[in-house]
């Protein structure tokens, strides 16, 4: 059960480096990341990773051009055998990691191109020339016969591989492998980021009475992290009154009332490394419905935290979780993400991934070093109240540790009467 308050053990320093402390190493970080992903490459079956998403690219070269580009799959990153990682980047940002990014050889940042999402058709040959410059660097580094891991790809990128004999397999099973272990420097990466939304949390305890609007909160919201070094504000869930069940995952205009449950998700990033943190507030006064669905969110809540330690299985965390017939969805699959555990770091959802539509059949061990946040829901029987609840855990040697930080032991109120 949770102790008097939430506490934590894992240092959050602040968002500078400074010379009078030890903090984050961002040397030793990149290090540690391009050996776990060549230690999860060498243990599959694959010669090289041809990486498009955003994530696995920054794992693989530390390299970063914003948020703008997450969608555009232009960018790209191989992996072969030992090789160094060559990155292909869009256009000047090229020039400009050659200038900034030292740990990459000059000759392995190079300007790329596929077709922007289509924009540029596939006869103008961008693809054609990637795949050629793909299969080039697997046979310099000897791998040119194994097949070749992709983890997203745009279906003229699988076509011009295959025009050259080249096996495409699941890459993003290999990177999520890699990734799914965080070092004590990702720890204090994420730690602060949370830390971060302790602090906006604050900020929103103090601002929601009635009359605020959600999109103020969220506009509030962005204001903040961004001045605090949020690298990307990438989502606000801001939800209240009769939006709250079942729960929209949206934000709105609507304008908040006094009695109001309302609940909030702040998910950005630092440096990379993300945040999903769920509170529930209640506007000036609470009723006892809204109290008692509180309460047992809260209680499914502690009952999966203290579960967690190294050697415990998903389907364990899920198993004490009410099935969807228990709080009013038809399946598990109508209820996905309400009773949920999804792995964090440079992705929103990383292993393990933890429910009872898919742990129960596919469990995942836990072990040292996993961080994943755990997320519960519970509708009111007023039938449009409803509480969400979000912790984030460190699981460590002999249990667990906690990165959120702002107090939901029991529904909080804001600006009482």
């Amino acid at each position: 059960m949770m102790s008097e308050f939430a506490k934590s053990g894992v240092p959050a320093p602040g968002t500078m480096n400074v010379d009078f402390e030890e903090r984050v190493d961002f040397d030793r970080l990149r290090t540690y990341r391009l050996a776990r992903a060549r230690d999860a490459l060498r243990s599959s079956e694959l010669g090289a990773l041809l990486c498009f998403d955003m994530n696995n690219i920054r794992y693989l070269t530390s390299t970063n051009i914003g948020e703008w580009a997450r969608d555009k799959l232009m960018r790209f990153a191989v992996l072969a055998g030992d090789a160094e990682p060559v990155l292909w980047d869009f256009g000047s940002a090229a020039k400009a990691h050659r200038l900034h990014s030292p740990w990459l050889r000059p000759e392995d940042s190079r300007a790329g191109m596929t077709g922007l999402r289509g924009s540029i058709a596939p006869d103008a040959g961008f693809f054609a020339r990637a795949a050629r410059e793909v299969k080039g660097l697997m046979d310099e580094a000897g791998v040119g016969d194994m097949p070749l891991g992709v983890d997203i790809s745009e279906i003229p990128m699988m076509g011009a591989l295959a025009d050259l004999g080249v096996d495409v397999r699941d890459g993003q099973q290999t990177m999520l492998d890699a990734r799914q272990i965080k070092s004590p420097d990702e720890i204090m990466l994420l730690s602060t980021a949370a830390a971060m939304v302790d602090g906006v949390y604050q900020n929103i305890y103090e601002a929601l009475k009635p009359g605020v609007r959600e999109n103020e909160i969220v506009a509030m919201v962005n204001d903040r992290l961004y001045r605090m070094g949020s690298d990307d504000v990438e989502g606000v869930n801001a939800i209240s009154g009769e939006r709250c069940s079942p729960h929209p995952h949206i934000f709105s205009d609507r304008i908040i009332r006094p009695g109001e449950q309302a609940y909030f998700d702040i998910i950005h990033s630092f440096n990379g490394y993300r945040t999903c943190y769920y509170r529930t507030f209640a506007v000036g006064r609470a009723t006892s419905s809204q109290r008692d669905a509180y309460v047992k969110a809260r209680e499914w809540m502690d009952a999966s935290i203290d579960l967690v330690k190294p050697g415990v299985t998903t389907d364990q965390l899920a198993a004490v979780w009410p099935t969807a017939a228990e709080f009013g969805f038809a399946d598990e699959m109508e209820a996905f993400g309400l009773q949920f555990g999804h792995g964090l770091g440079l992705a929103l959802h990383e292993r393990p991934i933890v429910s009872r539509l898919n742990s129960l059949d596919h469990p995942i061990e836990l072990h040292e070093g996993m961080v994943f946040a755990l997320e519960t829901y519970c509708p009111a029987d007023d039938g449009h109240s409803a509480a969400r609840i979000e912790e984030e855990i460190v699981v460590t040697r002999d249990g667990h540790d906690l990165l959120t930080l702002f107090p939901a032991e029991e529904l909080v109120v804001t600006n009482p009467y």
